[in-house]
């Protein structure tokens, strides 16, 4: 190595595969690289110059003697004097510097600069930075051929007091992207070449238009419903951006009609991308598999994953992970609901990372109504702020639309929701579509039920669905059926891998016999997005929107004369949990008046009764937290969760696992190797996961991933089970 060529201010060192040095970064190269990306990604929404600023600055701090002699203490670089590993920090001096240069731009980029590793911070921790200094060495200021007044943004804008978390948020997502990327293409060029061009907006509806043209005039009634949606879709499609939404009963084919709006919608309006967000990882599985066929593979991200890479503690290992991480450059992508909404309310930096791409955008909001009533409010807002400021069309659909608009009350005068203004409903309520697609008769049952009673009145029928609210009660009733014909069990004490083959060896089994006995006992993961059709479906006590969706699985193709659908309760038993489940429970029961269940006036007046019955639209004060002049951005992020996250990912012995599992223990959690272990998977509550670990069920074989590696532990009909299976082997012994 000729070390004459080591430049003043190192950023980053790449070395070979035997550990030698091959090159090194200049840190004034890096800073401008970064901050013409950054300027490129903030042009987006009319910030690109600050963006350049933010890249120019976010790295002065490697110029500081500590972290130049650490850089080369490491790399074993002749020369260093000393390190100081506690005083190599660099990330917040960009921020100081930004707070000296100008007092109207720090409040928008300083904590993005200063937490651009670690994270946003919280405003208390932000304002002990900045009373650090600058050290001596380092004299920076922000060039005068660089100009961004942000009061003329604003005024343009006009932003409103729930925005600006939003904003700041934004350009750390611009910034922490512009990094990583110049950052890998510096470090890593052969995995910074794989990122290809994709397909334009233009290509992508060619192939939409090729996949729908297969399919020819449609011969059935229902066929013919869906093509007409379709064709009101493709109307609608030409509005200017906005919040629309698309009210089609269940089987209806609202995931290709939502398509059809949305690709034709980007391409009138010069939307960039289509982003799907649903409720249940399982679905997402299916519906990516689709988008992959009408698409291709190389235009479709799938994101999502049962492994939190966040939370392994050794920094090598995660850093290995980070690849799991995507940055949304993707013309299409499909996620969760969970994904999508903890990301905007999110302060680490590879959550944050995607945000930017969701500018320009079409959302497509998938079964609305699992939006989390708890958390309503800052999703309802953050949807209007990206809609305002970031240029995105949100289409929300569903076969029962809640109420997103007005002004709601809960159980005290200041608990209100406040909603979004001018919804623009696709499928006009005159045009009577769930009539028009009535194939199911919903018989609410009044005599509570046993198990065992339940049990008998499913058997009466042959090819029969009962969708229960609990893995508990879902093992219960298969543990009863005969053992005849095909019994199926699904829960989410089941591997999505074991879910999607369960999942088509059901569809397989309905579409190839009319005779063969077909029992399925499932929880609720089937209700959304799965096209199975069942004569008979029974449906345990819920509030009216899941009892909607369940009737949505029989007589799906209308090829039946009116079937169907059974409400029951398990009181004799049981309970309902309390929370959410009961409160949905409740509101459908004390709907007054008769009805019409399937009719939009029944499913606006239970959102009505659900409503009224709310504690609280923001449980967590997210608006408290966010909404002011001091942030607490880190506080926030941490308690917007959407789902328990109490909750552990255990891996299984199933099938390909344990080979999954050696990979992993040999190369470290890459992203390959991570996503694919998710299929493997099944999250436990923290009580379960606390008493498998307890009783050796369950074992840590990295940091942050444990498996359950006895074979036993995993049913091949109901999944994971909780319990010791070694305990009465050992007890005979």
């Amino acid at each position: 190595m000729i070390y004459s060529t080591i430049p003043k201010y190192i950023s980053h060192i790449r070395k070979n595969i035997n550990g030698e040095i091959e090159a090194y970064q200049d840190n004034e190269e890096h800073c401008k690289n970064v901050a013409t990306i950054a300027k490129q990604f903030a042009n987006k929404f009319g910030m690109g110059e600050i963006g350049y600023i933010m890249g120019l600055l976010h790295d002065k701090g490697k110029e500081r003697v500590e972290f130049q002699e650490f850089i080369r203490y490491i790399n074993n670089i002749p020369g260093h004097k000393y390190f100081s590993p506690h005083e190599r920090q660099h990330a917040y001096i960009g921020g100081l510097i930004a707070n000296r240069a100008s007092s109207l731009i720090y409040p928008l980029i300083g904590n993005p600069i200063m937490g651009h590793h670690r994270g946003l911070y919280d405003y208390v921790d932000q304002e002990d930075i900045s009373k650090l200094g600058v050290p001596k060495e380092i004299n920076y200021t922000v060039p005068e051929n660089i100009k961004f007044n942000p009061l003329a943004w604003f005024s343009a804008k006009n932003p409103k007091k729930e925005d600006f978390h939003h904003i700041v948020r934004m350009l750390f997502s611009c910034l922490v992207d512009a990094d990583y990327l110049d950052t890998e293409h510096f470090m890593q060029p052969k995995q910074y070449e794989r990122r290809g061009n994709k397909s334009t907006i233009n290509q992508l509806l060619h192939k939409l238009n090729d996949f729908l043209s297969r399919f020819g005039e449609p011969t059935t009634d229902v066929n013919r419903i869906r093509q007409y949606i379709q064709n009101i879709c493709l109307k609608e499609s030409q509005g200017k951006p906005g919040f629309y939404s698309l009210t089609v009963p269940t089987g209806g084919g609202k995931t290709l009609s939502s398509l059809v709006w949305a690709i034709n919608h980007a391409m009138k309006n010069n939307k960039q991308r289509i982003i799907i967000a649903i409720p249940y990882t399982s679905i997402i599985v299916q519906t990516a598999a689709i988008l992959r066929n009408i698409f291709g593979t190389e235009n479709v991200l799938e994101h999502h994953s049962n492994i939190k890479i966040e939370e392994i503690g050794n920094e090598e290992m995660q850093n290995k992970a980070k690849l799991a991480t995507e940055n949304w450059d993707y013309p299409i992508i499909v996620t969760t609901n969970v994904q999508l909404f903890e990301s905007l309310f999110a302060s680490h930096p590879s959550t944050c990372r995607k945000l930017h791409n969701i500018c320009n955008s079409v959302l497509i909001l998938d079964e609305v109504q699992t939006l989390p009533i708890n958390f309503l409010q800052p999703i309802i807002d953050s949807l209007d702020t990206y809609k305002r400021l970031f240029g995105i069309s949100v289409l929300f659909t569903t076969a029962s639309q809640p109420i997103l608009n007005g002004i709601h009350q809960g159980t005290n005068p200041t608990n209100i929701f406040n909603g979004l203004e001018n919804i623009k409903e696709i499928i006009s309520t005159e045009i009577n579509l769930h009539d028009k697609l009535r194939r199911v008769e919903l018989v609410i049952e009044q005599t509570p039920y046993t198990y065992d009673e339940i049990t008998e009145q499913i058997i009466k029928h042959n090819r029969v669905i009962c969708i229960v609210n609990t893995r508990r009660d879902a093992k219960e009733l298969y543990d009863r059926l005969p053992n005849e014909g095909i019994r199926i069990h699904l829960s989410r004490m089941m591997c999505p891998a074991h879910l999607t083959e369960e999942i088509d060896k059901m569809k397989t089994a309905i579409a190839n016999s009319e005779n063969t006995i077909i029992r399925v006992i499932s929880t609720q993961l089937i209700e959304a997005g799965v096209d199975i059709d069942f004569p008979v479906v029974f449906r345990q006590e819920a509030g009216l929107d899941s009892l909607l969706q369940a009737a949505g699985r029989c007589n799906r193709e209308g090829k039946l004369d009116i079937c169907k659908t059974y409400v029951f309760s398990l009181s004799k038993e049981h309970a309902l949990p309390p929370g959410h489940l009961s409160l949905c429970n409740s509101a459908r029961k004390n709907m007054n008046g008769k009805y019409d269940w399937f009719s939009p006036e029944a499913i606006n007046d239970y959102f009505l009764q659900l409503y009224s019955r709310v504690e609280s639209f923001d449980s967590k004060n997210i608006r408290g937290l966010l909404y002011c002049t001091e942030q607490m951005f880190e506080t926030a992020a941490n308690e917007f969760k959407l789902i328990d996250d109490s909750t552990k990912p255990i891996i299984i012995n199933w099938k390909e696992s344990i080979e999954l599992i050696e990979s992993l223990k040999k190369e470290g959690p890459l992203y390959n190797i991570v996503k694919e272990l998710g299929k493997y998977s099944v999250n436990l509550r923290k009580k379960d996961f606390d008493q498998m670990l307890k009783e050796h069920c369950i074992e840590e074989i990295i940091e942050g991933f444990y498996v359950a590696p006895n074979k036993s532990q995993y049913n091949n009909n109901v999944g994971l089970l909780t319990e010791n299976q070694w305990l009465e082997e050992n007890w005979i012994i």
